[in-house]
């Protein structure tokens, strides 16, 4: 197993405003990841426009592998210029990094990012340089695996301003914040939504500012093997479930049929956990050798529902699952835990769904949709179907 460049972050936008004036760009390319946080001139449309065109110009110059000196210069010269100002502004923080945590940080004028190893806070060793009259902050980084890259716009430090704190957040608070709720397995993304919920609670709801956190984490690959649904023939049964168990992937089994198969090829029973019951949600199943078993399509379906809340940056409810329902329990390996997922996704018509709005299409359909949201948040997902 390799290291693996995970991220996440989280967005509060300014009260009134229906566009954020921060803009996060991402790229991936092979082994390197490429991340920009843009903060534009005050708020609204125009901060947007501006944190929109910065973000994705020096992201992808960036990648490219341009110059510094010559990304700036090409911001400077795009951007357009405040009639009132005089000034065509945005801060910006750029991490640029491969999966051996090699890489570079550029920061200009957005609050100094930190480092947190073993959920100990540490600084950067930056070397001032000037281009365009501007202090840009660069550092050459080497993290190690688990190590995560926090930086903010802003609004995290501005948070509480004449309301609960004199000055702010300070950045200090913020450091002393996450190292108490830091804990080992955590994502970049619960990371980030620490930090995000803390500053909406610091802003009685109501931002005073656009508020962005990111969080990048080197992290050991996670490998996550899930059977959705039986072979279409019966005679691949035993071929499709040794390919499934052939790894040292976690393994996950959805459907009561799929989980009768798998546990037959290996003489093992399928007990049901009555321990957390749920309206809404079948209890889970419990077989020797198998990490997680649940129900199929309505657990599926309600996963989609969790996804939805999760992937809206705009939400900043931490993102742990703590229900020990077949849903939650699902999300949190995959949305959490894992960096590759593998579906084996069986095509076969179940007869116990004849006369229920239940069919293979929609059991397909939910896999992609599912398997889509874990390629949006960087992961690498493939599907083989059977």
């Amino acid at each position: 197993m390799g290291l693996f460049l995970d991220v996440g972050y989280v967005s509060l936008n300014k009260k009134g405003e229906e566009l954020c004036g921060d803009k996060v760009e991402i790229i991936r390319n092979g082994e390197e990841m490429t991340i920009v946080l843009a903060d534009g001139l005050g708020s609204g449309v125009k901060a947007n426009i501006l944190a929109t065109l910065t973000s994705k110009i020096l992201c992808m110059l960036a990648a490219n592998k341009i110059p510094l000196e010559e990304c700036v210069n090409t911001i400077i010269g795009t951007l357009p210029v405040c009639k009132v100002r005089g000034v065509a502004y945005s801060t910006f923080t750029l991490l640029h990094i491969n999966t051996a945590g090699v890489g570079y940080l550029v920061e200009f004028d957005n609050p100094l990012s930190f480092l947190l190893s073993e959920g100990k806070y540490y600084d950067f060793d930056r070397k001032l340089h000037i281009i365009q009259d501007k202090n840009i902050y660069i550092t050459n980084i080497k993290l190690k695996a688990e190590d995560s890259v926090i930086f903010m716009s802003d609004g995290a430090v501005h948070a509480g301003i004449g309301m609960y704190m004199n000055f702010g957040w300070e950045r200090k608070d913020i450091i002393d914040s996450i190292e108490r709720a830091y804990e080992p397995k955590m994502s970049p993304r619960c990371l980030a939504s620490i930090i995000g919920d803390n500053c909406r609670l610091l802003y009685d709801n109501q931002p005073g500012d656009d508020t962005t956190i990111v969080a990048i984490k080197v992290r050991e690959e996670v490998a996550i093997n899930i059977m959705v649904g039986a072979p279409i023939d019966k005679e691949d049964d035993e071929r499709i479930v040794k390919a499934f168990l052939d790894s040292s992937a976690k393994k996950i089994v959805c459907g009561g049929t799929t989980s009768q198969i798998v546990a037959r090829y290996l003489n093992e029973a399928v007990e049901t956990d009555y321990n957390y019951i749920s309206r809404d949600i079948p209890p889970i199943g419990m077989i020797k050798g198998i990490d997680l078993t649940t129900e199929g399509v309505l657990t599926l379906g309600k996963l989609l529902e969790i996804i939805k809340k999760y992937l809206d940056i705009s939400n900043v409810d931490v993102k742990k699952f703590s229900d020990k329902d077949g849903a939650s329990l699902l999300a949190n390996i995959l949305f959490e835990e894992a960096t590759h997922v593998k579906f084996f996704v069986g095509r076969s018509i179940n007869n116990a769904h004849a006369g229920l709005p239940i069919d293979t299409a929609m059991k397909l359909k939910l896999v992609e949709k599912i398997a889509e949201n874990l390629k949006s948040l960087g992961k690498e997902v493939t599907i083989e179907y059977c």
